[in-house]
């Protein structure tokens, strides 16, 4: 099982900024974006299905969009109109749960996302 973020970097408020995911190893057919912010718990983003239905979480919902490309084996996270509170090192992930807390049974190293002027 693979997962490997890229597109993170500096963005201004505001700005936008698409992540993408390159997915190995498995058949997969649902998968997750998380994030994790300094000093804060890791955080569910939302998820995408076989059928590319998804659900985001409301906290985003407004600005974020997930797709995903079955040829390439590749999922994507769009992201608009940045605030530094989107700060976070994004992952995509395998197997999540959500309680009290996120947890999923495998992600990718991550990609960091700074929003900053």
């Amino acid at each position: 099982v693979q997962l490997v973020e890229s597109g993170g970097g500096l963005v201004q408020p505001g700005g936008s900024l698409k992540l993408s995911c390159s997915v190995s190893g498995f058949n997969w057919n649902w998968l997750h974006w998380v994030r994790k912010a300094p000093g804060k718990r890791l955080e569910w983003v939302g998820e995408i299905f076989a059928d590319a239905s998804t659900n985001i979480a409301d906290s985003v919902k407004a600005r974020f969009i997930i797709s995903r490309d079955n040829t390439k084996n590749m999922i994507y996270l769009q992201m608009y109109n940045l605030t530094s509170a989107d700060t976070a090192l994004y992952s995509c992930a395998k197997g999540c749960s959500i309680g009290s807390s996120v947890r999923c049974d495998v992600r990718g190293q991550g990609a960091q996302v700074t929003v900053s002027s």
